[in-house]
């Protein structure tokens, strides 16, 4: 099960800390436990409940990988994204499924994105991996991400450097 600080909690429900310490005082929503230090941890179980989730849906959630590329001449490049994202989420023991689109990342009404986003907003999705971080959008990373955190899904990207300009994917 996972557990989220009190800061995390807080930011996650668009509440404060000191809301969070007031409703423990007044048994309004106790943490799931508090450390000897009086520090507070809340349960994903908890999230859910609040986001109005029913049950513990962490151990259904999947990992997804995503990969795209801005137009068909580069099929090539697509199945060697896929191809590295399937060989770094074996080696990770992830148990996953690999969402593709073909098309510009300025243009946000690519069937796969739209496809990866309604499963996250579905809390289906535990992790999305990339392999770079334009793979996913090329403007707009911050909001997908914002989104992902909301409910409770994490970007990992695999190869985190600038790609070279020169070789760079629209």
């Amino acid at each position: 099960m996972k557990f989220y600080s009190i800061g995390e909690f807080a930011k996650l429900i668009g509440k404060t800390e000191q809301t969070l310490r007031n409703w423990d005082k007044k048994g309004i929503l106790k943490p799931h436990h508090v450390t000897r230090a009086g520090h507070r941890y809340y349960s994903q179980e908890q999230l859910n409940h609040f986001l109005g989730l029913k049950g513990e849906i962490v151990p259904n959630r999947k990992v997804i990988g995503y990969c795209r590329v801005s137009s068909n001449k580069q099929k090539d490049d697509l199945e060697r994204q896929i191809e590295n994202i399937g060989t770094y989420m074996i080696a990770k023991g992830y148990q996953f499924k690999i969402i593709t689109d073909i098309g510009s990342g300025i243009n946000y009404n690519n069937k796969g994105l739209n496809k990866l986003i309604d499963k996250i907003t579905n809390s289906e999705v535990d992790k999305v991996v990339i392999l770079y971080k334009d793979r996913l959008v090329r403007f707009g990373y911050k909001l997908i991400e914002n989104l992902c955190k909301k409910y409770g899904t994490t970007i990992e990207i695999i190869d985190n450097t600038e790609k070279n300009r020169r070789t760079r994917i629209s």
